[in-house]
Parts: structure tokens; C-alpha cells; sequence
């Protein structure tokens, strides 16, 4: 996504955990136009660091990408305590910490947007499979929400985007859609939200997701 917005013409503020990450090597290629902040998402007091790093800057685009898996043939009750707390904390909760605390810095006419996936649609589930995954992004789209209705005056753009099934690492070679498949599409409908308040929940193609 970083470098679809820069071949957009756009700057980047990007967050990373390591030292040498893809943003890393973007950064070698637009040194003008890409910023790399150091964040764990799951932790909370390197929240509250970032903000404070960023407090004097203005985002037209905020938006929120964390996402893990465990077994996906691991059902809710075989999931251990640890590793469902350790994929609730990192999809649900955390980025929805992320949004509280960075969202004043959005414009005023702003987009909002957070990585879901179409997992999260508790209408659509209709095969099982990846229980705790799908619950950990009903959850943050449930989160979300909460948010937005707390923030119904706000003319920002508010976005939960469903990239597809994407041939990532997490996707793995199964999945049906490339990242160019993917990312131009998914970062097109994203901006195509700009000046209608409210939350969505859409996919790459800009197809409402039913919750």
C-alpha cells in the first residue's frame, strides 16, 4: 500500500517493527517522500509515544494494517487462552488503540481507514473454518463501528477494507489474487471515500461487505 500512495505522488508516513523492512527499501527509492516511525501496535505505551512523535503533523490518510492467524482449522474451543487473547489483541484491539489515538491528527475532511478482511462479515460466514481469525475481525469491525457512531458529526470518511484473498504470506499460494491484483484497487476505493462521512465496509473493488 505504501508503494502504490508514492506512485500516487503521495508522502508516507509508515510504521515498521524491524530494521530492514520493504518500507526500508522504498525509502531508498522516494528519500523525499517516505517517513519511517519504529511501532509495536500491541503495545500501548509505544502508542502513546508515536503520537506524541507525530503531534504537530496534519494526515489526510490514516490508515491501520495489523493482522496474524493461528491454525485455521483451530476451532474456539481447542484455541488455546494465549494464542486467542495473542490474535484478539493484535486484529481487534489494537489497531481500534491506534485509531483513538491518532485520529485528531486526521484532516477535518480526512479518510479513516483500517485493513478487515471479508472473514470479518458474520452474514457471509456460512462454511466455518478460521474461527478465531474471523472473530478477531468481526470484532474490530464491531469496534469500529462503535467508534464511528461516537463520532457521527465528524466529516471524515471512515473505511474497513476486505483486500480479497491475497497471495501473501498469511494468504498464502492458494489465494486467488496477486498484491497487484490487490493494493491498486483496494487503495483507489479507499480514496474514492474522501468526502462521504461515515463508515463503510468494503472491499477491494468497492463492493459493500455485508457485517
Amino acid at each position: 500500500m505504501a508503494e502504490e500512495f508514492l506512485k500516487r505522488d503521495w508522502t508516507v508516513t509508515g510504521t515498521v517493527r524491524g530494521p530492514a523492512t520493504p518500507l526500508h527499501e522504498l525509502s531508498q527509492r522516494y528519500p523525499q517522500r517516505v517517513e519511517i516511525e519504529h511501532l509495536d501496535i500491541t503495545q500501548q505505551d509505544q502508542i502513546a509515544a508515536l503520537r506524541s512523535r507525530l503531534a504537530h503533523r496534519v494526515f489526510d490518510v490514516l490508515f491501520v494494517n495489523a493482522g496474524i492467524t493461528n491454525n485455521p482449522s483451530e476451532t474456539v474451543g481447542e484455541v488455546s487462552t494465549e494464542e486467542f487473547t495473542r490474535v484478539m489483541v493484535t486484529n481487534a484491539l489494537s489497531p481500534l488503540r491506534v485509531v483513538e489515538a491518532l485520529h485528531p491528527l486526521v484532516a477535518d475532511d480526512g479518510i479513516i481507514g483500517v485493513m478487515s478482511s471479508g472473514q470479518g462479515s458474520v452474514t457471509n460466514n456460512t462454511m466455518g473454518m478460521r474461527e478465531v481469525y474471523r472473530g478477531s475481525k468481526a470484532a474490530l469491525n464491531t469496534f469500529m463501528r462503535s467508534f464511528a457512531a461516537r463520532h457521527q458529526a465528524s466529516r471524515r470518511a471512515m473505511a474497513l477494507m476486505a483486500p480479497g484473498w491475497v497471495r501473501t504470506e498469511m494468504g498464502g499460494s492458494d489465494a486467488p489474487l496477486t498484491i497487484e491484483d490487490s493494493i491498486p484497487n483496494l487503495v483507489g476505493t479507499l480514496l474514492g471515500t474522501q468526502g462521504k462521512p461515515g463508515l463503510q465496509y468494503l472491499d477491494y473493488l468497492g463492493r459493500t461487505v455485508p457485517w
